[in-house]
């Protein structure tokens, strides 16, 4: 199930930020990298795909986003999984 409509979007309970790669920090990379991610029944994420690119910080994003936690979303008083997309900023500061 996607969410939207009757379905609510989950809270995130733990987040992980992304380490920067050493390799993107010379090269002065940022920007927004974009993931679809599946989060179970439970609430932990159990698949991460992107869809909008920055390939020298793509794994980084893909794996802090596996390692956030969610609420379990709630379908009439049931645990769903639900896909959302989220977004993983990276900024130089």
């Amino acid at each position: 199930m996607r969410v939207g409509g009757n379905i609510a979007t989950p809270t995130k309970v733990r987040d992980v930020p992304p380490v920067y790669p050493p390799l993107a920090i010379q090269a002065r990379v940022q920007g927004v990298v974009i993931i679809e991610a599946t989060i179970g029944k439970d609430g932990a994420v159990d698949g991460a795909r992107v869809l909008r690119s920055i390939p020298l910080l793509d794994p980084a994003a893909l794996e802090a986003v596996r390692q956030w936690q969610f609420t379990p979303t709630l379908l009439t008083a049931v645990p769903v999984p639900v896909i959302m997309t989220v977004t993983v900023q990276f900024s130089l500061k």
